[in-house]
């Protein structure tokens, strides 16, 4: 009995040692805490540590089961998954089809911005307790990839609480969910003061097994460049994915540090409101210039994206032509030429609008979400005044900017579009398609209508011969490229920094998951 119970003395003080916390920095806080709420890069980076779907990437972004330990295509619009059972929420509940059901009916509220990620499911069904059925309104050819982000609540706790319906964010609502977690996933989410720490902790009942040996993660979303930069160096810090592009040489030269180099499927972009009758914020009366595709494209060729990145992003970015990055099905090198810089074919065609002199309108940006984003929006503005623009730059912290866009609020603005399902639909689906009520241009703050574009679109999303749905994410990328309805300028590289002992994933949709990565052990 003394031998075993020695054996297991050791046993647990070796699992201590080798359990550890990490403290991580980015530039960025999260919006809410409600998983259905807003589809923010950041804010689905720290959710998945919380909430799961039925489906997970695995370090290459395949696709691997979660909450679904395997599924079964019963027709084209017939699929059936099998649920894994002994799953607890981390109240201690169990999991079941009915969280399931309830979750689908919940995110596809039309207050929230996650419904891209069920896309063309029209019904969830419980065959019984760990069975259900999706019941979709034509083919899906990448559901497993949508359903990745198509996080799963406790029905009986969003009950109990008063969660049933997801936050109303662009109104401001605060609701439990939106300030408290109960998931499956790998770490409970202790607590979040905004703008100051998010702090989690491993999930002991979790039923998978951590790939590293962190067991507390302490999450700072530190705005300023010099404060985050110095917070790695002193080792306040232990690994920060936002790297302020001006520090990078200087971190590789740390002895104490390394420099993971990997580029992120994200696109930064200008978009215009389109839609208006008359522009906001404009001293142009009775008339909205982004509804001419010639002013569209006057701003599109005044910017000069090689100086962009040579000296606003210190060569950390890819000039971009397209509206989607390398990595995305659907990109090709083909289609990604950025527009050449001619600032007299610019004055000609705003000339040609009625414009010869320019005129005046604001650019909303954010000043803490994308890696230099005021910056750039400060390059643009000189840029612009080159042809005659006069545009005045309107910066704040993201969780204010959001709202704004969401209300359209706005007459230009620079954005940056993530495609977390790697695949060219998930943009041209939330950014380009008509607005609705459901997922289709559920991010087009600009209100672009294209019937053509539309239906391309919509047969891009059912179409399962793979050459065809090729030939048509083709034809509505370069549709979107060459009408301009959008300035696509780059495509972001995005270095993270840690300490020598850290050893992390470094992924491509810029979400970082503590569950693969390690602290210490001689790493």
């Amino acid at each position: 009995m003394k031998t075993k119970t020695f054996i297991a003395a050791v046993a647990f003080s070796a699992a201590a040692a080798q359990a550890a916390p990490l403290k991580w920095a980015a530039q960025n806080d999260i919006l809410t805490l409600d998983p259905h709420s807003q589809n923010h890069a950041t804010t689905n980076s720290i959710l998945q540590h919380a909430y799961e779907g039925l489906t997970r990437y695995t370090k290459d972004y395949k696709i691997e089961p979660a909450l679904a330990t395997g599924w079964k295509q019963l027709s084209d619009t017939h699929w059936r998954f099998t649920l894994r059972k002994g799953v607890k929420f981390h109240d201690g509940s169990p999991f079941s089809a009915d969280d399931v059901v309830f979750s689908f009916n919940r995110i596809m509220q039309p207050q929230g911005t996650m419904q891209i990620y069920v896309t063309g499911i029209k019904e969830v069904k419980k065959v019984d307790d760990y069975t259900v059925d999706f019941i979709l309104s034509g083919p899906v050819p990448i559901l497993l990839r949508n359903i990745v982000d198509f996080r799963i609540m406790s029905k009986t706790w969003a009950e109990k609480t008063r969660s049933e319906n997801v936050q109303d964010y662009r109104k401001k609502e605060e609701t439990y969910a939106s300030r408290n977690v109960n998931g499956t996933g790998p770490y409970m989410i202790k607590s979040w003061a905004p703008d100051k720490s998010i702090v989690m902790e491993h999930f002991k009942g979790w039923w998978g097994k951590l790939d590293g040996n962190v067991t507390e993660v302490t999450y700072n979303p530190i705005k300023a460049d010099a404060t985050r930069v110095a917070a790695l160096i002193s080792g306040d810090v232990d690994l920060v994915t936002d790297l302020p592009v001006q520090d990078v040489e200087r971190l590789r030269k740390e002895p104490k540090l390394k420099v993971l180099d990997g580029h992120e499927v994200r696109t930064i972009f200008i978009g215009m409101d389109q839609h208006s009758a008359e522009l906001k914020y404009s001293d142009v009366k009775g008339a909205n210039p982004f509804k001419d595709k010639r002013v569209r494209e006057a701003l599109h060729i005044a910017v000069d994206r090689e100086a962009i990145k040579r000296v606003t992003m210190r060569g950390l970015s890819i000039p971009a032509g397209l509206m989607v990055a390398p990595g995305v099905h659907g990109w090709s090198k083909e289609l990604d030429v950025p527009a050449k810089v001619d600032l007299a074919r610019a004055k000609k065609l705003l000339a040609e609008a009625g414009y010869p002199n320019g005129f005046e309108f604001t650019l909303d940006c954010p000043n803490n979400r994308y890696v230099n984003d005021e910056k750039i929006c400060q390059a643009l503005v000189g840029m612009w005044a080159k042809i005659g623009m006069r545009v005045k730059l309107n910066a704040m912290p993201f969780a204010n900017f959001i709202p704004k866009l969401l209300n359209h609020d706005t007459s230009a603005y620079l954005l940056g579009w993530g495609v977390a399902t790697f695949d060219a639909l998930y943009t041209l689906q939330s950014l380009v398609r008509t607005k609705t009520t459901g997922a289709d241009g559920n991010f087009n703050i600009g209100r672009i209508s294209d019937p053509k574009l539309d239906n391309t679109i919509d047969a891009i999303k059912i179409a399962t011969d793979p050459v065809a749905r090729d030939a048509l994410l083709r034809e509505a990328l370069v549709k979107t490229r060459d009408e301009v309805y959008y300035i696509p300028l780059h495509h972001q590289l995005r270095p993270w920094a840690m300490k020598k002992g850290v050893t992390a994933v470094h992924s491509a949709d810029d979400r970082h998951q503590a569950r693969f990565t390690r602290v210490g052990g001689g790493v």
